[in-house]
C-alpha cells in the first residue's frame, strides 16, 4: 500500500470563496523557501489554510520545527508576500500541528526521497 500525501486533501477556505486569488497567492508563497530544507513553503505544505475576507485575509501556517530559528523572519516574509499578492492586510496564525513529510505537495516527498521503498 502506498503512502499518499495529506496535501492532496488539503483545501483552503479561499479556494471556495476567492478561487481567482489562489494562483497569485501560491506563486508569491513559492518565492519563500525554508532555508534548512531548500524547498518552498507550498511544496512543504506549511500553508495550512487561507481565508480571504472583504477587507483582509488570514493565513494559517506551521513551521517545520517548533523552534525554527528562521521562523519569525519566515512568518514576516509570508505576511508581506501575501499582502502583495492579495492586495489587502494579512494576519498570520501559527498552527500547532507538527509538520511531517506527508504534508508535502504531491510528488515533492518522493522526489526528496522520503517515501521510497
Amino acid at each position: 500500500m502506498s503512502r499518499h500525501s495529506m496535501q492532496e486533501n488539503l483545501v483552503w477556505q479561499a479556494e471556495n470563496t476567492h478561487p481567482d486569488l489562489i494562483e497569485p497567492f501560491k506563486k508569491s508563497m513559492r518565492e519563500i523557501e525554508d532555508p534548512e530544507l531548500g524547498m518552498d513553503i507550498i511544496e512543504l505544505g506549511l500553508v495550512r489554510d487561507l481565508k480571504i475576507f472583504e477587507t483582509d485575509a488570514e493565513v494559517k501556517m506551521i513551521l517545520t520545527t517548533p523552534f525554527c530559528p528562521y521562523g519569525p523572519a519566515m512568518v514576516e516574509m509570508v505576511r508581506k508576500k501575501a499582502e502583495e499578492a492579495l492586495a489587502r492586510p494579512v494576519t498570520i496564525k501559527l498552527g500547532m500541528e507538527m509538520w511531517d513529510p506527508s504534508m508535502m505537495e504531491e510528488g515533492a516527498a518522493a522526489a526528496w526521497g522520503f517515501f521510497n521503498r
